[in-house]
This record gives structure tokens, C-alpha cells and sequence, in this order.
């Protein structure tokens, strides 16, 4: 009766995985599938660690679970502000969408084959 619970949190992370995979194809720009890959993967997998902690309560599977989804929330932070930092030095264009653009100006370092 109880297994309603993991069962919800699997669907629940299933969905948000797929919808990160979904972002990640039909976002505009690098900026956006960065968002779009990071939050709802990281949700995703953190539903899915939910469901096995509860689905299988020993200790060790408990501590595993945490460890796993401590290291994910920490590098998929890092990880998408390098990625970000990176698109932006780089000049990576932004959608046509894009209402203001507030990075630097001398923060955009031009291409290498710009001419100087």
C-alpha cells in the first residue's frame, strides 16, 4: 500500500528528466538549455535518489543516495556557471528574444579569427 510513495517520486523524476532533455533540445540559446539542463536534471535525480532511499530504507543505500545527490547539486551549480562564464567571454550570441543583455562590454572577449 505504501509503494504509491517511491512509485510517484520515480514519475515525478522520470518526468523531470525528460523535461530537461526536451530543454536542452529546444531552447533558443546556450544560455537557456544551460538553465533548462541543469534544474530540471538535478530535480530529476534527486527524485529518483528520494525514491530509492525510500524504496530500499538500509543505512547504506540511505548514505549512498545522499552522497550522490550532495555531489550532484554541488558540480551541476559549478558546472553551469562555468558553462555560462565560458558562453559569455566566448560572445556567444544571445536569442533574437532577448530583451536586455546585461553582461559587460569588455567582459565579451571577440572570436579569434576577429579581425583587430
Amino acid at each position: 500500500m505504501i509503494e504509491w510513495i517511491p512509485r510517484s517520486f520515480v514519475l515525478a523524476g522520470a518526468t523531470l528528466a525528460l523535461l530537461a532533455g526536451v530543454g536542452v533540445l529546444r531552447m533558443p540559446d546556450v544560455f537557456t538549455r544551460m538553465q533548462a539542463s541543469t534544474k530540471a536534471s538535478t530535480l530529476g535525480l534527486g527524485c529518483l535518489l528520494i525514491a530509492l532511499a525510500i524504496r530500499y530504507p538500509e543505512t547504506a543505500v540511505v548514505v549512498r543516495a545522499a552522497a550522490i545527490a550532495t555531489f550532484m547539486m554541488l558540480t551541476t551549480a559549478v558546472a553551469a556557471h562555468v558553462i555560462a562564464r565560458a558562453a559569455a567571454r566566448s560572445g556567444a550570441p544571445l536569442w533574437k528574444g532577448t530583451l536586455l543583455d546585461e553582461r559587460p562590454v569588455d567582459d565579451v572577449t571577440p572570436p579569434a579569427d576577429a579581425p583587430r
